[in-house]
């Protein structure tokens, strides 16, 4: 049965609650309203301390908006995205309606299963074929992939190292991720104790340590067959911001469909002293958004649990 195009659109805002954001705050709102879906920022939930400026709240709401497209598609309807300087970040409409495609269809169930995971990666690293189809769909989703060679990965060891240190030190920060962190999160958001590895997995690039013992094992082994990425673009902007939320989905998408990993890392894009050497690691030729590992899934692991989500209600607002 075709749903109506308010229908659809109410189903695409429903999809784009599967997004990944920092620390799983899922800031952002929509509104059906008609033959359109308009996506709102939620400052409330934004990182005031990690995130002052809201590139990573806006970030984040660019993957729920390429989540809501991928929805749409396998809906069968095209969506056409308006984007305003302001509020709303996005308008999507939907223009045209085909039968379900199979390929798009495909891509709504990747999102269902694609989750985040802290713990090592295998010894197999990706490819050199997946690793260009990332590229690929980076540029695709409107952002571009610079993936590091081995001197860069030890700046970039170091670079964490700093930042990690930095946030440690400030009381202000630690008591923000102590409020997103930890616990059984019975609320919606934030990241649960099951998704949390027991200890720090010894890794080249430090992991953020969020200052609680969760309850996933690390994994044995090193991250020597792991890669890692800078996400970047010539902007930035929030519509910039937004396109590279739209570039992660993509990219996320094409590395489920080929078995690899991806592990945001925040830290070096949240202090403006390490947004800056990224800057220069890129040769001044764009603005950094996010660091990525990239890894092939260990095969000896289960996925981890996904995280918790609003309820639609709360996310999801339609004006008839």
């Amino acid at each position: 049965m075709t749903l109506s195009v308010t229908d659809a659109l109410a189903a695409a805002a429903d999809a784009a609650r599967l997004a990944p954001s920092i620390h799983n705050t899922q800031p952002w709102r929509w509104v059906v309203h008609g033959d359109r879906l308009e996506l709102y920022a939620v400052p409330d939930r934004q990182l005031r301390e990690q995130d002052p400026d809201g590139r990573l709240m806006v970030l984040s709401c660019g993957a729920a908006l390429h989540h809501a497209l991928v929805g749409l598609a396998a809906e069968g309807w095209t969506g056409r995205v308006e984007r305003p300087a302001g509020e709303p970040l996005a308008v999507v409409h939907a223009e045209r309606h085909d039968p379900a495609d199979p390929h798009a269809m495909r891509r709504m169930q990747l999102l269902r299963v694609r989750h985040t995971d802290r713990r090592v990666v295998s010894d197999e690293p990706v490819s050199p074929d997946v690793r260009q189809a990332l590229v690929d769909a980076a540029r695709q989703g409107g952002a571009r992939l610079h993936v590091l060679n081995r001197d860069q990965v030890l700046q970039l060891a170091v670079m964490i190292e700093h930042s990690g240190e930095a946030q440690q030190h400030d009381e202000r920060m630690r008591a923000e991720t102590a409020a997103w962190v930890g616990g059984s999160r019975p609320e919606g958001t934030g990241l649960p104790d099951a998704v949390i590895p027991a200890e720090l997995p010894l890794t080249t690039v430090a992991e953020r340590d969020f200052g609680v013992s969760g309850s996933l094992t690390a994994g044995a082994g090193h991250d020597t067959a792991a890669s890692y990425a800078v996400l970047y673009g010539d902007g930035d902007e929030p519509g910039d911001w937004l396109r590279a939320g739209e570039a992660l989905s993509e990219l996320w998408l094409s590395a489920t469909s080929n078995g690899a990993t991806v592990l945001p890392l925040s830290s070096p894009v949240e202090l403006n002293f390490t947004r800056q050497a990224l800057r220069r690691m890129l040769g001044e030729t764009g603005y950094a958004y996010l660091v990525l590992r990239l890894g092939t899934a260990d095969p000896d692991h289960a996925g981890p649990p996904h995280t918790p989500r609003l309820p639609a209600e709360q996310v999801i607002e339609t004006i008839e």
